[in-house]
């Protein structure tokens, strides 16, 4: 086995998953990329500050070298929603490079309002340890070197509830490799869901493993993990949310 510039293994050999037989996930995104019509506001942070702050495909192989500054480790959330945690976790760790993915138009543009004023979409300091992925993460997890990242977020994805559409839910046994293969020895995948049939889901999938150490899911959310609108919107409606630490194991 050689090594890549960061010091990982170029290849490493995976234990199959043992789960039971379930569609592969398909090839394309499904869910909305776009909402209610972009403001103007909305659109110039899209053409202008978005640029500024996103993640090239181009250095996937080195992803250290797209933040502004030297960062001693890089994180990657799935699915920033509003953009609440990313945020926080950016401000709160401005030693980590956090690359935060997500395709919906209204959320991506959320996030981009908080980080320049009106009128300095161009101009504005942005923070140097945040990038944004605005395409299908999948894409990104493919590129990314062996054991690059030591954090991944999945907050409150899509359960895509029907039986029929769990080929298209993010926790999916083939998507457990991809996730394996980017975390390093000890690196944490933290998931937060609300929906019971998306509970039952990742409890089964991760029972069926062997890349990650599963242990039961906390029923109230970590001091560390900062909220989201999400969670909010759940235990308003009187949901219980779970959210469960997977370690990498060695």
């Amino acid at each position: 086995m050689g090594e890549d510039g960061s010091g990982a293994r170029a290849e490493i050999r995976l234990r199959p998953l043992k789960t039971a037989p379930v569609k592969p996930p398909p090839d394309r995104l499904y869910g909305r990329a776009r909402g209610h019509k972009l403001r103007p506001r909305q659109q110039i942070l899209l053409a202008v500050t978005l640029p500024r702050v996103a993640f090239p495909l181009a250095l996937a192989a080195t992803p250290r070298a797209a933040f502004a500054a030297p960062v001693k480790a890089v994180w990657l959330e799935i699915g920033f929603g509003g953009g609440e945690h990313a945020l926080a976790q950016a401000a709160a760790h401005p030693d980590i490079g956090l690359i935060a993915c997500e395709v919906f138009e209204n959320g991506i543009c959320s996030l981009l309002s908080h980080l320049v004023p009106e009128g300095g979409e161009a101009t504005g300091e942005t923070p140097k340890n945040l990038r944004l992925w605005t395409d299908d993460a999948r894409v990104l997890l493919r590129a990314l070197p062996q054991e690059t990242l030591e954090k991944i977020f999945l907050l409150f994805p899509d359960p895509w509830p029907k039986t029929r559409h769990a080929k298209r839910r993010f926790v999916h046994p083939e998507q457990i490799f991809f996730l394996a293969r980017v975390l390093k020895p000890g690196a944490e995948w933290r998931v937060a869901t609300d929906d019971p049939t998306y509970q039952a889901w990742v409890t089964e999938v991760m029972a069926a493993q062997d890349f990650f150490h599963a242990a039961p899911p906390a029923t109230q959310r970590p001091a560390d993990w900062p909220p989201t609108r999400y969670e909010a919107k759940a235990l308003r409606a009187g949901r219980t949310p779970l959210y469960w630490s997977f370690v990498r194991k060695p």
